[in-house]
């Protein structure tokens, strides 16, 4: 019997794309736990027969990435929350605006 290649090419997608999306308020999120998700059920029926697939490590790695990615997300959304929770959206968007200017100003 042939053994199945595990697809690990859409995990390491959607955890980069989470990676990228973690500054836009944990967004990224979304990706990586999705990518988790796809690893951890992979893994598992894997596990259930792993004579019939080839690159189990590989897919390992990969949902030790996405886990990672995940924890600074959920580090990132944390963090946003406590944001506004101490300063609120109107003391967020003063500094964001702070920040713009002092920015186009040393463009």
């Amino acid at each position: 019997m042939e053994q199945q290649k595990l697809n690990t090419t859409l995990v390491y997608i959607l955890s980069i794309l989470g990676f990228l999306c973690c500054c836009l308020f944990g967004i990224g999120v979304v990706f990586a736990g999705i990518a988790f998700y796809i690893a951890y059920t992979k893994l598992k029926e894997a596990y259930a027969n792993p004579e019939n697939y080839e690159n189990i490590e590989a897919m390992k790695t990969a949902k030790i990435v996405a886990l990672v990615v995940l924890i600074i997300n959920i580090l990132m959304v944390i963090r946003v929350v406590y944001v506004f929770y101490t300063i609120g959206i109107d003391g967020f968007m003063e500094q964001y605006n702070e920040a713009l200017e002092q920015w186009q100003q040393n463009q």
